[in-house]
């Protein structure tokens, strides 16, 4: 049980990545509060991770909204009184190329992706550094190193955000015991690329050395490797998941 007894925060939990890791902490002993939007999809969640060990609480509500932040963060104190991991994965992808895509889209995809990862993180550091210990860990993308051209640049450009945010916090917060990390999936079989079309998929796995596209709980592993005590010497960097498709 790598996680018994720490309180961990999840955003986006009600599907995909965000679902896999609420899934995959609380078989590892964690309390958690998950964040969404979809209201349905949350509960059913949260049905399913207490017959597992009832350590589960929601929070409905978008992300981009710097009071959601505080709503999830309030109740968590609330409950536990401390936070030691917070997982941000609130995300959301527009795909029309750069001259087609609108200002409000590019700013949708920006409060989602990188203001509310920045908003929640300024609800938590304080805690955290009152605790001088914690865990954050950012979901990227590998969109953030390559460009992507089934993906407007708003989505690139806020998950690189989310990559410079995990280091300028992993070198603020460092001297408090806080490690804060990143993760860059590739290809992950989720609901953005059941989107694809047949041909663009074909291509996708031509240039993927694993000929695969990665699963949820791949990435969840990863990062309960670095919400747990294995990681406690690694802060501020950024490990990716894409089955050899971008090494670096």
């Amino acid at each position: 049980m790598l996680l018994q007894d720490k309180i961990a925060v999840v955003t986006g939990a009600t599907r995909g990545i965000g679902k896999a890791i609420a899934i995959e902490f609380a078989k590892q002993g964690a309390f958690l509060v998950l964040n969404g939007t979809n209201e349905a999809l949350l509960r059913k969640l949260k049905e399913e991770i207490n017959l597992m060990n009832e350590n589960c609480e929601i929070v409905i509500g978008d992300i981009a909204d710097s009071q959601t932040s505080e709503r999830i963060i309030d109740k968590t104190m609330d409950l536990y009184h401390a936070i030691d991991i917070l997982v941000n994965n609130a995300g959301i992808i527009t795909r029309e190329p750069t001259e087609k895509m609108s200002l409000a889209d590019w700013k949708r995809v920006l409060e989602v992706n990188l203001s509310g990862t920045l908003y929640i993180c300024q609800k938590v550091i304080p805690i955290m550094k009152k605790q001088k210990s914690g865990k954050i860990i950012n979901i990227s993308s590998r969109a953030a190193k390559v460009p992507n051209p089934n993906a407007s640049p708003s989505y690139g450009a806020s998950k690189a955000g989310m990559i410079y945010l995990a280091r300028h916090f992993a070198l603020e917060l460092g001297a408090f015991g806080i490690n804060v990390n990143a993760v860059c999936p590739g290809p992950i079989e989720t609901d953005m690329t059941r989107q694809w079309s047949s041909e663009y998929r074909k291509k996708v796995l031509a240039n993927i050395p694993l000929r695969r596209l990665g699963k949820p709980e791949e990435v969840a592993r990863t990062v309960l490797f670095l919400a747990s005590d294995s990681s406690n010497f690694i802060t501020g960097e950024t490990i990716n998941i894409n089955g050899g498709r971008s090494m670096d």
